[in-house]
């Protein structure tokens, strides 16, 4: 969907369809300022993950869950519930009740934070809804947007679920989807954000326009990849670049008992494929943007996302190697997880300011 930019009639401003016209750019900083809770949400969530805090939390109350136990006794319920689960009885069994509010902690910002993205969300959409602030035509998109953001929550939570019955961790796949959900509604905030901003000005020839589709193409697939990564626990081994224990491709490399799962599941596998994806995602992106801004006049739009775009990917590869070295120290991995919704930000910005001709 393609929203007009063309400017308003003075002498029609009477008509509702120009309030909505009018209101663009506060619907269009609303979805902006939801897509900066979201950017926080995946670090938290990121950081929820490196603290191995995810599976803290074993209720699941959607409506319920606002407030944190708030006396001694509700702190020995909800850790009683805690020392039920696989990971207490396999991996923390040492830990003392203080030892367990700081996991704690740390899930219950992830999943309080998620509730209010989603105040942040529906007040406001009700609002300009019943105002006549929003356009017809946008109306069922952020509908939509919201029906993801609960959707995400189900998936969250069945992606704890998977961590809570035989094995002290989550799933990969339940975490990859869980993740790319994330990024997906981040994206699509971003976009009709800057629809409503500028209607997608730019230059937008085929060749700029593709480049542009590719690059966020390998930027999320590297996301991914990376997802696969946090899921196995890819990240503590093979800790030296580029090389793996002194060989390019890791020994080992494929299981054919495995098969095809094993570029999902087996751990040799899965950083290879995340590290060099990366390295190939930054070698693109920093060949199309140095092609693009040649073609790009200097006082057009699309030059400051390009610039930001070849900082942005450089970044995250320095970032991805030094918390490979340093065998992902939380507050590295966490700023790795923030670099990769940068990148990914500003690579959904290059490919809508080349989205018309």
């Amino acid at each position: 969907m393609t929203l007009s930019s063309a400017p308003l009639d003075p002498a029609a401003a009477a008509r509702p369809a120009d309030k909505a016209l009018r209101s663009r750019p506060s619907v269009a900083w609303w979805l902006l300022a939801n897509a900066a809770m979201v950017a926080a949400m995946i670090v938290i969530g990121g950081i929820t993950r490196l603290t191995e805090s995810g599976l803290s939390m074993v209720e699941w109350r959607p409506l319920m869950g606002w407030i944190p136990p708030l006396s001694a006794a509700e702190w020995e319920r909800v850790f009683a519930l805690y020392r039920e689960t696989p990971e207490f009885r396999v991996q923390n069994s040492w830990m003392g009740l203080a030892d367990f509010k700081t996991i704690f902690f740390w899930e219950y910002l992830h999943r309080l934070w998620g509730r209010l993205i989603g105040l942040v969300f529906a007040l406001p959409f009700l609002f300009f809804l019943a105002t006549g602030r929003i356009e017809r035509a946008l109306a069922p998109r952020l509908a939509a947007l919201f029906l993801l953001g609960a959707i995400q929550g189900g998936i969250g939570w069945w992606m704890v679920t998977s961590g809570l019955a035989d094995e002290p961790r989550v799933s990969p796949y339940r975490l990859t989807l869980h993740l790319s959900m994330a990024f997906l509604i981040l994206g699509v905030l971003l976009w009709t954000a800057l629809e409503l901003r500028d209607g997608g000005r730019g230059a937008a020839s085929p060749a700029l326009r593709h480049g542009a589709t590719l690059v966020l193409a390998l930027v999320s697939l590297t996301v991914l990849a990376g997802a696969f990564v946090a899921g196995t626990d890819a990240g503590y081994a093979y800790n030296t670049f580029p090389l793996m224990d002194g060989r390019l491709v890791p020994e080992g490399y494929w299981v054919p008992e495995l098969g095809i799962a094993t570029l999902f599941e087996w751990v040799p596998a899965v950083q290879f494929n995340h590290r060099w994806l990366a390295v190939g995602t930054a070698l693109v992106t920093l060949g199309y943007a140095h092609w693009a801004l040649r073609r790009v006049p200097a006082e057009g739009g699309g030059v400051l996302p390009l610039r930001l775009l070849t900082v942005a990917v450089t970044l995250q590869v320095a970032l991805g190697i030094a918390a490979l070295l340093l065998v992902v120290p939380v507050w590295l991995g966490a700023l790795h997880q923030g670099g990769a919704v940068l990148l990914f930000a500003i690579a959904v910005w290059v490919r809508f300011g080349f989205s018309r001709g």
